[in-house]
């Protein structure tokens, strides 16, 4: 899991086995971010369409949750204007295959999860010092 800025670059990463609903890392992700402040709003895919997420992030951290609808959802929760923003999710895609350039990190090898994410927020600071 990974939290881009506006311009594509790493604000939080966090590794953990594939098994977890991506709903249950976003505490795990956003405590893990390089900068001091949270940010003000989260785009997220389908996955992240959920009532109780969007009621705990405004809670906990003030922030503003924007996902698509499921197409299962009955009452829908996001008019066009938030998903309007939805459209720059390519930027967080740009953000992982910026990382999959570093072998390393595409495939991998190590056993240890702390190692690979060793490898990670090394990837996350070569990309932050190459644009910055």
């Amino acid at each position: 899991m990974a939290i881009a800025d506006r311009s594509g670059l790493p604000v939080a990463v966090c590794a953990t086995s594939a098994s977890p609903h991506e709903v249950t890392l976003v505490e795990a992700t956003l405590d893990a971010k390089f900068t001091v402040d949270y940010p003000a709003r989260l785009i997220g895919d389908k996955a992240y369409d959920s009532n109780d997420l969007d009621v705990w992030l405004a809670e906990q951290y003030h922030l503003e949750m924007i996902a698509p609808n499921l197409s299962s959802r009955k009452v829908k929760t996001q008019d066009g204007r938030p998903l309007r923003r939805y459209k720059r999710r390519w930027r967080i895609e740009r953000l992982f295959a910026w990382l999959q350039n570093y072998r390393a990190i595409q495939t991998r090898h190590t056993r240890k999860l702390d190692n690979y994410l060793g490898f990670i927020h090394i990837g996350c600071v070569l990309i932050l010092l190459r644009y910055l």
